[in-house]
Formats: structure tokens, sequence, C-alpha cells
């Protein structure tokens, strides 16, 4: 029986296997320099050693005149038992490496700059073209936007049809709110009286006035209307519409609109990085309440540049005959 000081030093690495089975049951070895983590190490070390049968270790076990010579079966118990606590050891020492990684915090995103949404930005979307809400916040339609919508054959959504009138499939301008919630890019370009927002999807622009002037009480009717824009506090740009004709859709799904839709959007700029973007169309031909759209995140991009997106008649017939018109299910005979 005896005890052994345990150094944090090479030695302790070279006698581990050898000297460590001898410790019995009730001989606690004296610690004096190991730092926390390894002291735990070790106390694990000793807690496999202990579970040892003294019994098949006992040829190993040294005497006052020096240890017995092991036979091979104790070499080979040993042997497996010292493979044993390394590998443990090795997995214990790969865990706080991988929790310092994972409790590093993550640094706290820049502050937004004041009245300024400049930059290239991406709508954070499902990954495709979206309508301007899901079907259960589209209010009640009036007698003449039902009417409209039962004409519509969607290429997405419950009503989509093979042949479908979509109005994009020809290559009509997307327009606006519609080209809000494609997956692809736009920027904000920001000059004294007015903000230009570029699309990246049909390559296509809009000015939003900031001069101070008020929509016109009848505009002529556009792709994408007629924009004012105005702030409030800091960091949250409002943005009015009007002047929209009715030839466009409010999204994939077919939902239509008329000539007196208004549309209010807020861009709430909460970090460098975020914009959290709010929608509203109000259109009393077309719908009994205003539609809300969902809130939505907006994320800057300052890496990326605008493609040149641009609409093609013969790619979309292509895209329509390989691709959209086969995925359509056929109805059930």
């Amino acid at each position: 029986m005896f005890t052994t000081d345990v150094q944090a030093s090479s030695s302790t690495a070279t006698l581990g296997c050898v000297v460590f089975p001898a410790l019995n049951k009730g001989t606690q070895p004296r610690v004096a320099v190991l730092p926390g983590f390894f002291r735990s190490l070790f106390r694990l070390w000793v807690f496999v050693l202990a579970s040892t049968n003294p019994h098949r270790l006992k040829s190993k076990m040294p005497t006052r005149s020096g240890p017995v010579p092991l036979n091979k079966k104790s070499e080979r118990d040993l042997m497996r038992r010292c493979g044993l606590v390394i590998a443990v050891l090795l997995l214990f020492a790969a865990l706080p490496v991988a929790a310092q990684q994972q409790a590093a915090p993550k640094a706290a995103p820049a502050p937004a700059p004041k009245r300024d949404l400049s930059g290239v930005w991406h709508y954070e979307g499902n990954g495709g073209s979206e309508p301007i809400a899901p079907d259960n916040l589209i209010p009640p339609m009036t007698p003449w936007a039902q009417a409209k919508y039962d004409l519509e054959k969607p290429g997405y959504g419950r009503k989509r049809a093979p042949g479908g009138n979509d109005p994009i499939l020809q290559c009509d301008p997307m327009g606006f709110p519609r080209v809000m919630f494609m997956y692809t890019l736009f920027e904000f370009v920001q000059v004294p009286g007015r903000v230009i927002q570029f699309f990246e999807r049909d390559h296509e622009y809009r000015s939003i006035w900031t001069d101070g002037r008020t929509l016109p009480k009848d505009a002529d009717p556009t792709w994408y209307g007629y924009a004012i824009g105005h702030w409030e506090a800091d960091d949250t740009f409002v943005v009015e519409s009007a002047g929209f004709n009715d030839k466009t859709w409010l999204g994939s799904t077919g939902y239509p609109h008329s000539e007196n839709m208004r549309v209010t959007e807020r861009y709430k700029r909460v970090d460098r990085d975020t914009i959290l973007y709010d929608i509203t169309v109000t259109d009393p031909k077309a719908y009994t309440q205003p539609i809300v759209g969902p809130h939505r995140i907006m994320k800057l991009r300052p890496k990326d540049e605008l493609l040149e997106e641009i609409c093609v008649p013969s790619e979309e017939r292509s895209f329509a005959n390989r691709i959209a018109d086969p995925a359509i299910p056929k109805p059930l005979k």
C-alpha cells in the first residue's frame, strides 16, 4: 500500500498506466498543482481505475521488493484499460473548446443609421413568390373583385391551372406591391428630395418623393404607382402610394385590385442589418376591409449587387412548357 504525489508534468503521463493502477479503494492521491479542469479529469481517471477487478491486476501490483513481472494476459488487460482512459481523456479534453465556441456570445448588431435606408436589401421570405398575405388574412371580396378572381388562372397556389393567365407569364410588368414579395434583391438610393427603389426583378424602379408633396388626386394609372414618403422618428420610413392600374395581381395566387387601391408601407430599421416591413392595402372597390400583410424581415446585403434580371417572352414560354405546366396535377377522372 502506498500513495503517490501527482504533479502536472511530463512524468505523470509516463507513469500513468503503471502507477495509478496501484491505487486501491480508499486510497486518495494528493493532487498538488492540477488546474480545475484537469483535476476533474484526474478524478474520472481514478473512477475508471477503481472499477478494475483487483484480482485480475494482482500480478501488476508493486511490492516493497519491486513490481511483479506482468504475464501476457495481464499486459493485455492493462493496455485495454489504459486505452480506455486515454480515449476518455481525449474526449473530455475537446469538450471545453466546443463549449467555449457554443457559449461565445454573439456580437450585438450595429445600430441603425438615422433616417437612412441606403443599400442592397433582401426579403427573407420562403424562397419563392408569395402573395401579399396568406388566404386566411384576405378579407371578403366585393362582387366586382370576386368576378375578376374567378377568372384568374394562377400558376401557383390552390387555384393553379395549366395555361394560366398570370400577367407575368407574358412578361407584363409585375407591378407594385407584388414585386416586394419576390425572393430577389432591391436597393434604396437616397438623393435630395426622393428615395429611389431599384428592383432586381424585371430591372424596374420607382421614385418615392420626400420633398413634402402630397399624393395627386387623380394620378395617371401606372404599373408601380405614385409614391410619397416621410420619416417617423429617425428609424421608420412611411410610404404612401396611389395611382395604380388594375392589370397586376397582389401576388402569385391571383388576388385582384382596382385603380382605387392605396398602399401604406412602413420600413422600420431596427439595426444596421435589419428592416421590419409592414404593408396595408386599402381598396374599397375590391375588398370589404383593408388587407394587412404579415410582418416581414428584410436583411442588408452589403456585398451583393443587383443583376439584370429581365423578363424575356421566349424564355417565359419555354419555362411554362418545360416546367410549370407539367408540374400541375392532372384532374382526377
